[in-house]
């Protein structure tokens, strides 16, 4: 019986990782379960695609500075590298949902403008500024701090990003429509389970401002994920209480939220060692 559950266990999480990297990037991972529990493990490893993610930005970006490109390409190069690993989903649900936020119509109404293909103003008005942004902020970590930080800003927003996509799954979180990809996802993942990863991966966040810049470097980007989640719940408690819950586009917008908000915080104080 515990050997059974064990290799249920395992077959779950493989599940899950598959499920995580066929539908947060474009790498050929084939998904083999499209079912809740597929989804929860899923949901469960999102950081780890999130990672991977994140290394591949960083090695963009930092890759681009060592060959003695300057820093504002290595920051475009950092920027652009998750939105091509993603097809844009993520930017894209950020657009819809702004569309459907500042729309101000009821719930039902503002859904379907989110569902619509094209991109109204307040789309594109957010998307700019968000890509300015992020954009201007991997330019101070390059820029003012050094390769090694816009690298290690990189791959920690990468990560913490995704992670925001995790807690976004808790159980107490409701689905705004029976369809689409938010509703398999949405209320899969147990508090617990949500607040195991969120304390894994906050340490791990930590590890490289520890490395680079001692205590101070720790807190540093561990206070970053902290605050970069804290913008992530709070705009998915709006959407929650705007649309009656969660959809595909607010997991973009959410997990959009916390990159942006990452990077930007661990420009806060200036350069540093």
């Amino acid at each position: 019986m515990t050997s059974s559950r064990t290799r249920d266990h395992a077959r779950t999480s493989v599940d899950g990782i598959r499920f995580a990297f066929g539908t947060l990037t474009v790498l050929p991972v084939r998904v083999t379960r499209w079912d809740r529990d597929a989804a929860r493990a899923g949901m469960l490893w999102a950081p780890l695609a999130g990672l991977v993610v994140g290394l591949a930005s960083a090695a963009a970006g930092g890759g681009l500075v060592l060959l003695g490109a300057g820093p504002l390409l290595a920051a475009v190069a950092s920027a652009a590298v998750p939105a091509v690993l993603t097809r844009g989903l993520h930017l894209d649900g950020l657009a819809d949902t702004a569309d459907g936020l500042g729309s101000g119509k009821p719930a039902e109404d503002a859904l379907r403008i989110m569902k619509q293909s094209d991109i109204g103003p307040f789309g594109v008005i957010t998307l700019l500024f968000a890509l300015l942004a992020q954009v201007a902020a991997l330019y101070e970590l390059y820029a003012g701090q050094g390769w090694a930080h816009g690298m290690a800003g990189a791959a920690v927003t990468g990560t913490v990003a995704r992670l925001a996509l995790t807690l976004a799954s808790r159980t107490a979180v409701p689905a705004a429509r029976p369809e689409g990809l938010g509703a398999v996802v949405a209320g899969t993942v147990p508090a617990r389970a949500a607040a195991a990863v969120t304390l894994l991966v906050l340490v791990a966040a930590a590890g490289p401002g520890g490395a680079l810049g001692g205590p101070d470097g720790a807190l540093r980007y561990g206070g970053a994920a902290v605050l970069a989640l804290v913008a992530a719940q709070g705009l998915l408690g709006h959407c929650v209480r705007r649309f009656g819950g969660v959809t595909g586009d607010v997991f973009g917008a959410v997990e959009e939220t916390a990159a942006t908000a990452a990077l930007v915080v661990l420009t806060f104080g200036g350069s540093w060692s």
